[in-house]
């Protein structure tokens, strides 16, 4: 008999129920980077809504997408002989505070609709909730660049334009969370989950570069050509999401399956055998410290959440909003998200803008520079996962970080203004700082508090653990860049000081789980207890 092809081969090495694993981790990636591919040429065309004409001495006239001016100089400043050639009405003096109002707009219409976005997720099919929120997301996505070939110059158009989109795009996050949660067990979750984040970094890049091929030429693409993207992946949604294991007959923990060649009644009991050891397995250090109220196991535990059935079918009710919130860690992670959130997106929103100013880059350049900070939360996401799955300790890993994302945002502001080497080097470093906190408390964290023990079974707590969490992030995520519109005409510098002031709050709200983790008897004791494995 011939031996069988090495791609053959590598394809039998895995079980069904890996591969259906691997396609929806794959799946899931590419449609929530398709809605942050949505998200950012709103940041890319700034520069283009706003320009100005400079006239020289000879009476020619040159174009320039900002002002020269950089560092504590206010942003806004133009110079006395320069003509506007903006887009109305973001041509005014007081641009800033217009393209802020848009930001807000949307995100506030997102942080509000995110509350809801969970309760409303967990009873419909998530495959049509999804599918219906990136069709629509993609339209009103279209909708603002229309307004560049139809020649719309009323504020009030973007403005709704923008609410509108903020509120449908709140159906991505819960979904895509719920539907890797119940592929996915806790196992190596946060480095899973870490990796699997960075399509928010990649969509990132990915709509920095459309936006910026068109900027200059017809900002109108810039927003058109993301949105058919998204609906067009939610079409793709339509036809290929799959929901849960049991749809399509395979295991619901990748920890039940074992990786040689077993037939199927062997199968059957590893996985019962796999069952009876979790069942008796004692809580792993994490979840003593981080969920139960003493460290220990209690035969009367007074934090677990219980909920009476619907229509006394035998099943399991979705949770209620003020039950998920009684979830322990719940309240803190939201409120550390907030200001985490505060600072990612007002770089998400204000980074090219920035750039623009400080190192006297064209609109598309600064587009393409930003997504260095994008590089930077690809690996920032990924280490921040592999070291809390490392540890053990989630909320330590967010402290860490944050702790030092603090002095390097302070740095970052002090000595970008010297040159673009500089500028490139603390773009990568803070990325990672910044993004790492946000992707492991959007992913593993929300996953884990949205499963635990305490919830007794109940899988409907996920999305709605997600959406409270994700929501009170999204509430910093608006403040953040109507901040950065109100403080930077005024200088810079200033936007830089409230973005270490948003770190240093998310990682004080933080304290209480850190040091319940460090101390933690069930843990191991000396040093060992940080390096102890799964």
């Amino acid at each position: 008999m011939a031996p069988l092809p090495p791609g053959i081969r590598f394809i039998v090495s895995f079980s069904r129920d890996q591969w259906y694993r691997a396609f929806i981790f794959i799946l899931t990636f590419l449609l929530y980077a398709s809605f942050h591919l949505s998200r950012k040429p709103i940041s890319i065309v700034k520069g283009e809504l706003h320009s100005y004409c400079t006239a020289s001495y000879e009476g020619e006239v040159g174009f320039h997408s900002q002002s020269p001016k950089a560092g504590d100089t206010p942003a806004q400043q133009l110079p006395d002989n320069g003509t506007d050639c903006g887009w109305a009405p973001f041509d005014q003096d007081n641009f800033q505070q217009l393209l802020g109002a848009l930001d807000y707009s949307f995100l506030c219409a997102y942080a509000v609709g995110m509350y809801l976005s969970g309760i409303i997720g967990e009873r419909l099919p998530i495959r049509y909730y999804l599918t219906f929120g990136m069709v629509a997301s993609g339209a009103f996505t279209a909708l603002f660049g229309v307004g560049y070939f139809y020649n719309i110059h009323s504020f009030g158009f973007y403005v709704v334009t923008q609410i509108v989109n903020g509120l449908v795009q709140t159906t991505g996050w819960p979904s895509v969370v719920t539907c890797l949660g119940n592929w996915f067990g806790k196992g190596r979750r946060g480095l899973i989950m870490g990796v699997w984040n960075s399509h928010t970094s990649v969509g990132n890049i990915l709509g920095s570069l459309i936006a910026g091929y068109w900027v200059s030429t017809c900002w109108g693409l810039s927003f058109v050509v993301p949105g058919a993207i998204v609906a067009a992946m939610g079409i793709v949604c339509f036809l290929f999401l799959i929901e849960h294991p049991k749809d399509v007959a395979c295991s619901s923990s990748p920890a039940m399956h074992p990786k040689s060649y077993e037939n199927g009644t062997h199968r059957v009991r590893l996985q019962k055998q796999a069952l009876t050891e979790e069942r008796n397995k004692p809580l792993d250090p994490e979840m003593q410290c981080l969920l139960l109220s003493d460290g220990k196991r209690s035969g009367h535990q007074n934090h677990v959440v219980i909920l009476p059935a619907d229509g006394g079918g035998g099943g399991i009710a979705a949770i209620s909003f003020v039950g998920a919130l009684k979830i322990p860690g719940v309240i803190e992670f939201s409120l550390c998200l907030l200001f985490a959130k505060l600072v990612s997106y007002t770089f998400l929103f204000w980074l090219p803008l920035y750039i623009t100013n400080v190192d006297h880059l064209d609109v598309k350049k600064a587009g393409e520079l930003s997504t260095l900070f994008d590089v930077g939360g690809i690996f920032g996401g990924i280490l921040a996962g592999v070291i809390s799955d490392r540890l053990e300790k989630r909320a330590s890993t967010c402290g860490l970080m944050l702790l030092l994302a603090a002095p390097t945002l302070y740095v970052f502001s002090a000595i970008s203004t010297m040159g673009l080497e500089a500028t490139i080097a603390m773009l990568l470093l803070s990325g990672a700082l910044v993004s790492g906190p946000y992707a492991l408390i959007t992913t593993a964290v929300s996953a884990d508090l949205g499963t635990h023990k305490s919830l007794k079974g109940n899988s409907h707590a996920l999305a709605t653990v997600t959406a409270i969490i994700d929501g009170t992030g999204s509430v910093g995520a608006a403040l953040g860049p109507l901040l950065a519109g109100l403080l930077s005409p005024s200088g810079w510098s200033n936007v830089f000081y409230m973005l270490v002031f948003a770190d240093a709050c998310a990682l004080v709200f933080l304290l209480r789980l850190i040091h319940k983790e460090l101390s933690c008897p069930g843990s191991a004791t000396g040093n060992q207890a940080l390096f102890k494995e799964h």
